[in-house]
């Protein structure tokens, strides 16, 4: 028996890749096929399942693709209603794999549909639990994705997990490996572990969750804190639950690389968001006009369902010399499928053809500290509230970058501010945003608080409230 653990940390998520006697199951498999395809090869083994969690709201599942590709059926938990051909599994159903057994215990709360696939191996011995999004390492599922779709208030589902976890799950035994469907950064929990496998005993002992006195204080505990989920994942749910076209359409479709002048003429005549998907060091120093920067180097395809919204968006790409395939593949985990092409030659290209470039004014943290006047200039630190009331340049103000639109309109245009993150990333992404939006008047710090950290500048962990701003 084989389990292998497939994380991908620009998503924090984590597919899963079972072999036994020749017989696989994958279970929550991402959009591109070929790394499943080249398992199955190398193992010598038929893809017998591939098991969905849930209705992925996070990221676009590659079940269809790889179901096309194998002809393995798709197996969802009880009462989900995909729109296509998949098999729907009765609460405890058993599905045998070479010469283990996976079990399928039905969760709900997190989204109605939600499944845990419990294996049971040879011996018929308890061994792991994959528990999709019902249970994380040192958190549970949020119960607020599945209202609309549920009719339910977040408290009434948020019940219902109660319910899932403490009659279903807790009763298993300590030794049990738990795998998780995602880990520390992804926003479908609050409070996960930076680990990505432990044991259900541990996670009786530390899980907050697990440990609360009833039902009600369940509820409180978990519904507390949460924040608005980023504007895609609705948008992500449908194409896992509707279909969506093939990964290597959406590839080949991207990989169309465009001259300066069919570059330019499509911006201005589709009205196509242009991404620049190189570093903030290297945007910084010369970028398209208008383009938007999202750097691959970080939480690439996160940022770009928090700041572009609409995945039918279409999408013209500048990157790196030969990061034009990561640059689409990632789009497409998050079912940004409507890549345009890229530019042929990247930024060098535009250079080179004579076209107008923009620049960021940024500047050192050093001259950060020389310049600054606390008591007098206007600092926005665009990381995240948790962040901020850790540890803080004093006077600044809390402006995170996931509620930009919200907070952009209450910028004086006119009005000077230092602008900074954390180590330069979404601050350039903030910067991008407000100089394609208009906005000059800012400075942009280099390295973000991590390196104004370093210098003489006075910093607090006193937090104002009318300096959070959303």
């Amino acid at each position: 028996m084989k389990i292998e653990q497939i994380y991908t940390g620009c998503l924090a998520q984590g597919a899963y890749y079972l072999v036994s006697n020749g017989e696989a199951a994958i279970i929550d498999p991402l959009r591109e096929t070929q790394p499943y395809m080249e398992r199955l090869e190398k193992d010598g083994a038929k893809l017998k399942y591939i098991f969905e969690t849930h209705f992925h709201a996070d990221f676009v599942s590659g079940h269809l693709d790889l179901s096309k590709a194998t002809g393995a059926p798709i197996v969802y938990g009880a009462t989900a209603t995909p729109e296509f051909e998949a098999v729907i599994a009765e609460d405890n159903q058993i599905f045998a794999l070479g010469n283990v057994k996976i079990k399928v215990l039905h969760t709900p709360g997190h989204t109605m549909e939600s499944a845990c696939f419990l294996l049971i191996d040879e011996n018929g011995k308890e061994q792991a639990l994959f528990s999709g999004d019902t249970l994380f390492l040192g958190d549970v599922g949020r119960p607020d994705l599945a209202q609309k779709a549920a009719n339910l208030t977040q408290e009434e589902l948020a019940g219902l997990l109660y319910e899932s976890l403490y009659n279903k799950i807790m009763p298993l035994p300590d030794d049990l490996i738990v795998y998780p469907a995602h880990g520390a950064g992804s926003a479908c929990g609050k409070n996960m572990m930076k680990e990505t496998v432990d044991t259900l005993g541990n996670q009786k002992k530390m899980n907050y969750a697990l440990n609360q006195p009833s039902k009600e204080a369940f509820v409180a505990a978990v519904t507390d804190g949460l924040l608005p989920p980023p504007a895609y994942f609705g948008m992500n749910v449908a194409m896992n639950k509707k279909g969506y076209n093939s990964f290597e359409q959406v590839l080949n479709h991207g990989m169309k690389a465009l001259s300066v002048t069919e570059f330019e003429a499509i911006a201005e005549n589709t009205g196509a968001l242009m991404l620049d998907t190189r570093n903030d060091k290297a945007f910084a120093k010369g970028f398209i006009p208008q383009s938007i920067n999202i750097g691959l180097s970080g939480d690439f395809a996160p940022w770009v369902g928090a700041m572009i919204i609409d995945v039918k968006q279409p999408i013209l790409l500048i990157t790196e010399s030969g990061k034009e395939e990561e640059a689409i593949t990632r789009l497409s985990r998050v079912g940004f499928d409507n890549v345009l092409g890229h530019l042929k030659g990247g930024f060098e290209a535009w250079k080179i053809a004579g076209k107008e470039i923009d620049i960021v004014n940024r500047i050192t943290p050093q001259e950060f500290a020389e310049k600054v006047n606390i008591s007098e200039d206007k600092i926005i630190d665009v990381r995240k509230e948790t962040e901020y009331a850790a540890e803080h340049v004093e006077e600044a103000y809390s402006k995170p970058l996931a509620y930009i639109n919200d907070w952009i309109k209450d910028l004086n245009p006119q009005a000077h501010f230092y602008l900074h993150c954390a180590g330069g990333y979404r601050s350039m992404i903030a910067a991008s945003i407000l100089q394609a939006r208009g906005y000059r008047n800012f400075t942009e710090v280099e390295g973000g608080f991590n390196a104004i950290a370093k210098t003489e500048i006075p910093k607090t962990n006193f937090v104002c409230q009318s300096k959070i701003v959303y």
